[in-house]
């Protein structure tokens, strides 16, 4: 397919879009990286079936998994006495829901996804550019400006435009400006540690040696704060990651998400929960503590505007406490490129007025196809961390009487990461099926011209 497509890209998101795109045939795609290499860092990530399905499908989930830990449970614990307050089995999550619920290093995940855009000879990456405007979003191709950070900037024509350059994009500014629409990024009050613990630091000690290897994500859970815990890469690795209110970010407001944290201050935080987490703190170096800013805005009125469209992070920042938000942002490319290779536009600037109408129109069905979806996880993670973190009071009586009916009869928990009921709908959802389901419903409802699209009954472009 000759339809050119540029993406502005921050990691996962924008790997990707180059790939779900690459795979469907796109002749013509390129990606711009702020970053000079993709020297892949970050700590734990949450590898849930739905994510695993649209890996799948492209090849590389193998790859990921195999460094991967099967997570078969999950314990609730509480902070200060280490008391567990419930256990949740997951034995069947793979028979349910075809593929495991696994955790793994970030660096695995964006690893696998740019290794297999390495293999595709359509993609092209640009390193060390960033998007300085976008000047056009239509009605004819788009144009935007790159900025190499040694070197002029420069005009880029394209038929699509992704945004998939996280919490802080500039396409979404663009965008927004665009439409007159208030960009409100909001503080959530939270901050959070990444902490990641090889195994010779644990081995001395039997009880954090068990953590290590078992299958099992912990949450550690008190007023205000909680931490959850897990092995990755094989079980060399233990991540801990924590949530806490903001104190550094609140005190030097401004553009920066992250910031060299303090020893001292990370375990005063936690000074009150049990000692197998202060034995653990304990061994992360003075140097190497980093505290990540939590941020979040207002859900947008609009992800799309002409050719240029939102992706992940871009339009529905989420809180970590769901582990979707990489899986949510992989769903995007894969939605995005399944319904855009259902418009017939010659691209390269050949794309008759109607060609381009029906790409505008294409990319409004996927943000109608996932904005429900998103919005829906993006608040269950808000839910989840409000509940986990609750202080003395008759809402933390009942949620710990919730903790007490899972543990006695199996009812549900008010962890919704652990919730039976929300891994279905979560784990459950075939992304690319529904948007071949929908596409031809959808793309309708939009108006009586189809641009020269046609569809079979099933949304699938017809020959």
């Amino acid at each position: 397919m000759r339809l050119e497509a540029n993406i502005v890209s921050q990691g996962m998101g924008g790997l990707a879009c180059a790939l779900a795109f690459a795979r469907k045939g796109y002749k013509n795609v390129a990606v711009y990286e702020t970053a000079s290499n993709l020297g892949f860092v970050g700590a734990g990530i949450q590898l849930a079936p739905n994510l695993a399905r649209v890996l799948d499908r492209w090849g590389c989930w193998e790859t990921i998994a195999a460094e991967a830990t099967n997570i078969k449970s999950s314990s609730m614990r509480d902070g200060a006495t280490g008391r567990e307050l419930a256990h949740v089995q997951f034995p069947d999550i793979a028979e349910k829901y075809g593929y495991p619920h696994m955790a793994g290093h970030r660096a695995s995940l964006a690893g696998g996804l740019y290794e297999a855009c390495r293999q595709e000879p359509n993609i092209t990456f640009h390193f060390a550019t960033s998007l300085a405007d976008v000047k056009t979003f239509g009605p004819d191709r788009v144009t935007f400006v790159a900025q190499p950070r040694h070197g002029d900037a420069y005009d880029v024509e394209t038929d699509v435009l992704l945004g998939a350059d996280g919490i802080k994009s500039l396409v979404r500014g663009a965008l927004l400006r665009a439409m007159d629409i208030p960009a409100d990024v909001e503080d959530t009050g939270q901050a959070a540690y990444r902490i990641m613990l090889p195994r010779s630091k644990m081995e001395g000690d039997a009880e954090m040696l068990a953590l290590l290897d078992a299958d099992c994500a912990l949450r550690w859970i008190g007023e205000k704060r909680h931490i959850i815990a897990y092995p990755i890469s094989g079980k060399t690795i233990y991540n801990l990651a924590t949530c806490q209110p903001d104190v550094n970010f609140a005190a030097a407001p401004g553009a920066t998400y992250t910031t060299r944290g303090s020893k001292p201050a990370m375990l005063n935080v936690f000074a009150d929960f049990c000692p197998v987490v202060q034995r653990m703190l304990n061994l992360v170096p003075e140097g190497e503590v980093c505290e990540w800013r939590l941020r979040s805005y207002k859900p947008l009125a609009s992800w799309t505007l002409g050719g240029v469209a939102l992706v992940g992070d871009a339009c529905h920042a989420t809180l970590p406490h769901l582990g979707q938000g990489a899986a949510m942002a992989i769903e995007d490319a894969a939605v995005l490129a399944e319904v855009v290779s259902q418009v017939r536009c010659g691209g390269g600037g050949s794309g008759s007025g109607d060609d381009r109408e029906a790409l505008s129109r294409t990319l409004k069905v996927y943000e109608m196809l996932r904005k429900e979806r998103t919005s829906r996880l993006v608040e269950l993670a808000a839910f989840s961390g409000r509940t986990l973190q609750l202080g003395e009071g008759k809402a933390k009586e009942e949620r710990d009487r919730q903790f007490e009916m899972a543990r006695q009869k199996g009812q549900p928990v008010p962890d919704k990461w652990a919730s039976p009921e929300v891994q279905h709908m979560v784990y459950s959802h075939d992304c690319i099926k529904e948007a071949q389901e929908k596409f031809a419903e959808l793309y309708a409802g939009l108006g009586d011209q189809t641009g020269g699209v046609k569809v079979a009954p099933n949304g699938v472009p017809e020959a």
